[in-house]
């Protein structure tokens, strides 16, 4: 078998990477999802599905790259039951020491009849010859019954035995379309326990969305009826109305380890606030306030019976400390006359660890912001952080040198005015344009330094903390010839930061501008 487990230790696989990702409007580069991965590595989950490597060249690379990076988990990517498929994961798997290959094909009748229009001996096949195929490069294979909430039982049970017969060491069975509720899916659980004789040579998975509200609590019932893996999504990204909730089913079984018959997982709870955040950043989809677990009303009390009685004793009304999944209390308070050995015992006691981040140049990004604030807190270090990870080891075409604006109401004869000096490759050159507003007049300025036009899809502006002192933080949605490209920008004058996050965006514009001419290069190549 692929993964030996201890019978009460529940599997989490996180597809955030690949489920979560496919879901967003623009698509993630290899480092942004680099970086993802290794926020799970570090949070406990065992098993990271990368991405689907026979769907582009990106992402293959990214698969590859975050096989070679993972220190713990296992990488996974997924495969249709295609020989195409099954074989593009094994060549971009093959740099990880373990891996997992993941093939699915739809099993209920609406889709095997409909969508795929064969027969169920058909799909049979078709599953059992991939799942042998997957074989041949790796012992752990996982099979999917995709839609198996809406099939027929005894095909269900007929599919999962000739699955492990070929040699499947996981078994999934998808709620695809979150149709089923919690009682009828741990039946469906219970119902292949009962049936299928070969069913203790492989873990049965369940990977549930959340078109009715009812992901977590199915997974939940799944487990209680024999299912030791659970697959989710941080923040429950995912398809449609979302997939499981990472952070809900972790923080459900450990709170009620003792109900759940002492069933654990690996998942560091004190991680899951920073991974949260992370990945709301990352993807641009920011957590809602009522979010359990991870949503900033989620320790909240506004009625005063409530703050009544948490005063008196805070487990009148939580459940949960938000210490004990990492929220802090923003104590650290920083200064300009703040050395570099505060700043790299703040990064730690937050969770990073000093291989993750160059300090020199997070301490030279940190003086600024002090020099500008006056004090600087641990959300800010995290945001300078995350933007030193975002800028590592990629080479930015265009860099912002000065920004000049002058705004005013222009029923009042102001007319908002913008002068942008811009690093282009190694020139520094200069605009100045009006505008209807200081920020169009500045995007006006971006647009004809950089020679990207481009339509603003969606201009977000948040608060990074809390007081008259938080980073302004911005993110972009911008439409390039078709394609959507995601820009973030972070500074304590707003301008600025949108200023900054729409030449983050030119900047992914211009690396993809890049591989496509370097793609068309070598395609002429070839032809000579």
């Amino acid at each position: 078998m692929g993964i030996s487990i201890d019978p009460n230790k529940v599997l989490i696989f996180d597809t955030t990477l690949r489920d979560g990702e496919q879901a967003l409007p623009q698509s993630l580069s290899t480092k942004q999802k680099l970086q993802i991965a290794r926020a799970l590595d570090q949070l406990g989950v065992d098993v990271i599905e990368t991405g689907f490597p026979i769907s582009s060249e990106g992402d293959f690379q990214s698969v590859q790259t975050i096989a070679k990076e993972l220190k713990n988990a296992t990488a996974c990517a997924l495969a249709r039951c295609v020989a195409k498929d099954i074989e593009a994961c094994g060549e971009a798997l093959k740099v990880a020491d373990h891996f997992r290959i993941h093939t699915f094909i739809a099993t209920s009748d609406i889709h095997v009849h409909d969508k795929l229009k064969k027969s169920q001996d058909d799909v049979l096949d078709m599953a059992i010859r991939s799942i042998k195929l997957a074989r041949n490069y790796t012992d752990d294979v996982e099979f999917s019954c995709e839609d198996a909430g809406r099939t027929p039982i005894d095909y269900l049970c007929r599919m999962v035995e000739n699955a492990i017969k070929a040699g499947a060491t996981t078994i999934n069975i998808p709620d695809t379309v979150g149709y089923t509720v919690p009682e009828e899916f741990g039946g469906i659980i219970q119902t292949l326990f009962d049936r299928v004789p070969n069913i203790d040579q492989a873990i049965i998975s369940v990977h549930c969305h959340n078109d009715l509200g009812m992901a977590t609590a199915n997974s939940m019932t799944a487990i209680r009826h024999g299912a030791r893996q659970i697959e989710c999504c941080v923040n429950g990204l995912g398809e449609r109305a979302g997939n499981c909730s990472l952070e809900e089913v972790a923080m459900a079984i450990k709170l009620r380890q003792k109900y759940l018959n002492g069933l654990y997982t690996d998942i560091v709870a004190t991680n899951i606030a920073r991974t949260s955040a992370l990945v709301a950043k990352i993807c641009n989809e920011p957590v809602p306030p009522h979010k359990a677990i991870v949503g900033s009303n989620a320790f909240a009390h506004s009625s005063g019976i409530h703050q009544d009685g948490v005063l008196k004793n805070r487990e009148t009304y939580e459940i949960l400390t938000p210490q004990s999944v990492g929220f802090t209390d923003n104590t650290m308070r920083m200064t300009a006359r703040s050395g570099r050995h505060m700043i790299r015992a703040c990064l730690t006691q937050l969770g990073y660890p000093e291989d993750s981040y160059d300090l020199n140049e997070i301490y030279s990004r940190f003086l600024k912001l002090a020099d500008r604030k006056g004090q600087v807190f641990d959300y800010d270090l995290e945001a300078l952080l995350f933007f030193q990870k975002q800028d590592e080891n990629e080479t930015n075409h265009f860099e912002l040198e000065t920004l000049n604006v002058m705004s005013g109401g222009v029923n009042h004869g102001a007319i908002p005015t913008a002068s942008v000096r811009l690093k282009v490759g190694k020139r520094s050159r200069t605009e100045s344009c009006t505008g209807n507003g200081p920020v169009d007049a500045v995007y006006n300025c971006i647009s004809r330094l950089t020679g990207i036009r481009c339509k603003l899809t969606s201009y977000k502006i948040n608060a990074n903390g809390s007081g008259m002192d938080a980073l302004g933080e911005v993110n972009v949605n911008v439409d390039y010839n078709g394609r959507i490209f995601h820009g973030m920008g972070i500074s304590t004058d707003v301008i600025e930061a949108s200023a900054l996050a729409l030449i983050n965006a030119c900047n992914i514009i211009e690396r993809a501008r890049l591989i496509d001419r370097e793609k068309v290069k070598e395609r002429k190549e070839k032809n000579h």
